[in-house]
């Protein structure tokens, strides 16, 4: 990267518990259950996931110019996400309209999702609208999937982009 800061003193927000308990928080075993024994299912069945599954996937990618997260800087929320039939559309919101790093950012959407999804899922991520003075060259890049490949082949692009994925403020980091 050139070392040009697009937004030198961001807006800084307070991370949101998530609104879903653990088995743990809810008073539940984290073992087997001995009363609820569930009767092994094809694996035909697809289990459903809802935005608050994939907001937690996304929030704590780190941003490449900031020591903070997605979420803290309210890039990411979850009511930007939607979910239908097998599609989850990704709305995010760069900091300044002139940020360079937007491309990264959805990049880093992308390949976390990519990488703790089931492949049934088509994945869409776009910028806000209104939100990018370069709104629909961005969406272009990063919902094309050659481009896609192709950045994930530059070693430099995808050691910085590691390092966006690397967890920000959640509960694995320190």
């Amino acid at each position: 990267m050139n070392g040009e800061i697009f937004n030198a003193n961001p807006t800084v927000y307070a991370s949101k518990r998530s609104a879903r308990k653990s088995k743990f928080e809810a008073g539940q075993s984290l073992w087997i259950d001995e009363q609820y024994q569930p009767e092994f299912s094809s694996e035909s069945e697809v289990e459903p996931i809802d935005e608050d599954e994939i907001f937690d996937l996304i929030r704590f990618i780190a941003d490449p110019e900031h020591p903070n997260s997605l979420e803290e800087l309210r890039v990411v929320s979850a009511e930007q996400i939607k979910i239908g039939d097998n599609h989850i559309m990704v709305e995010f919101t760069p900091t300044v309209p002139h940020c360079g790093m937007s491309t990264l950012i959805g990049l880093s959407i992308r390949v976390r999702l990519m990488r703790s999804l089931p492949q049934r899922f088509k994945v869409d991520i776009r910028v806000k609208p209104g939100s990018h003075q370069s709104e629909l060259a961005v969406n272009k890049q990063l919902n094309d999937k050659e481009r896609v490949a192709a950045a994930l082949e530059n070693a430099a692009l995808l050691e910085t982009l590691e390092k966006c994925l690397e967890p920000v403020g959640g509960p694995n980091s320190l």
